[in-house]
């Protein structure tokens, strides 16, 4: 069978999901052709390793007329037997086998204060109909956690035995590699990645004010590329006189995962998320988490996190605290941490997302 694969968003935050499934389905499947779908900015960003896979451009914008009109006509031409979106985005009219990944409803649930009004609420208007149209066509949706897949089971009325959940996982990064990242401060905190206002970065740096009454010298490090989002919130810590906060912009991966190692905790303040990997990579490395009790979040970090109310920031810096503070706490929590990320697997992500080809072929 030939099986296309939409990875137009491998090289976005999001993208680690894709990279880590195509590097697994080529481990299992020598036997199915695979054409991955990539931007052209991507066309070299992964190199398949067996004949079976080819790359190929597909230069189409999200939510765009060109990705409804233009790539389903590319689609059409393609004649997969089967096409997995890895993600919701695609031409609605495209009446092919498919396979939807939907890994969260944010876009439908929330709204960034550093986009257009009208704009934004309009897409979410246009969204709505996408997802539930792209919910209802697909022969399989994956959603990647419990707390999506009721999500998903509410807004499009499918019913619940269509959705698979697949859940993603976190690697070990190679520690003979890593590159110190210089910061005026040497006790730390940490967050990665974008910083849209549901993930509630401005109540964080807010709580690490306030912690800076008892821990003076304790730094907030923000990873991530500065994006509209992030300069506003970098703006907005400045016009309020906040200190020891330093946003890294884009870093290396060997940096970022420095960061990771040498932090006294990982917190993950956001109000909303459909899996929260950034806190089970946190955990492989030994680092204990502060995590928000939203969403999926309990579902997915179980016993192995210290949780606080998003919204409240004197919860936020109290949890904070106790796990700099509380020794007994935090061997608990590392040895929770690396206890839960054996529960998860990107070996058998892909063989879960390989089934999912399969009966949705038959």
């Amino acid at each position: 069978m030939h099986i296309a694969i939409d990875a137009r968003i491998i090289s976005s935050s999001t993208g680690r999901y894709v990279e880590r499934l195509l590097h697994y389905l080529e481990k299992i499947d020598s036997t199915n052709s695979y054409t991955v779908l990539v931007r052209k900015k991507d066309e070299f960003y992964w190199k398949p390793t067996n004949k079976n896979f080819t790359v190929r451009v597909a230069e189409f914008d999200n939510y765009s007329l060109a990705e409804q009109i233009g790539f389903k006509t590319f689609l059409d031409n393609l004649s997969a037997d089967l096409v997995h979106f890895c993600m919701p985005q695609q031409p609605v009219l495209y009446k092919g086998k498919t396979v939807t990944t939907i890994a969260d409803l944010t876009l439908l649930k929330t709204y960034n204060s550093d986009k257009n009004w009208f704009v934004y609420h309009f897409k979410q208007f246009v969204g709505r109909f996408v997802f539930k149209r792209v919910a209802r066509k697909s022969k399989i949706v994956i959603a990647i956690s419990e707390y999506t897949k009721q999500d998903i089971v509410a807004l499009s009325k499918i019913p619940g035995s269509k959705v698979r959940v697949t859940l993603l996982a976190a690697e070990t990064p190679n520690t003979h590699e890593l590159e110190e990242y210089v910061l005026p401060f040497k006790q730390f905190i940490m967050y990665v990645g974008q910083q849209p206002d549901y993930k509630n970065i401005r109540r964080l740096g807010e709580a690490h004010q306030k912690l800076l009454k008892e821990h003076p010298d304790l730094g907030l490090v923000l990873v991530g590329k500065k994006a509209d989002d992030t300069r506003a919130n970098e703006a907005y810590f400045t016009k309020k006189g906040y200190r020891n906060i330093v946003f890294t912009d884009f870093i290396p991966d060997n940096q970022r995962d420095w960061l990771m190692q040498h932090t006294s905790a990982y917190v993950f303040p956001s109000l909303m998320e459909g899996f929260g990997l950034p806190g089970l990579e946190a955990m492989a490395v030994g680092t204990p988490v502060v995590s928000s009790n939203a969403t999926c979040l309990p579902e997915i970090y179980g016993d192995a996190a210290e949780y606080f109310d998003p919204k409240d920031t004197n919860d936020i810096a109290n949890a904070i605290e106790q796990v700099i503070n509380d020794q007994e706490l935090r061997a608990r929590l590392i040895t929770a941490g690396h206890k839960q990320v054996k529960k998860y697997s990107w070996l058998r992500t892909a063989e879960q997302t390989h089934q999912a080809y399969i009966d949705a072929l038959k």
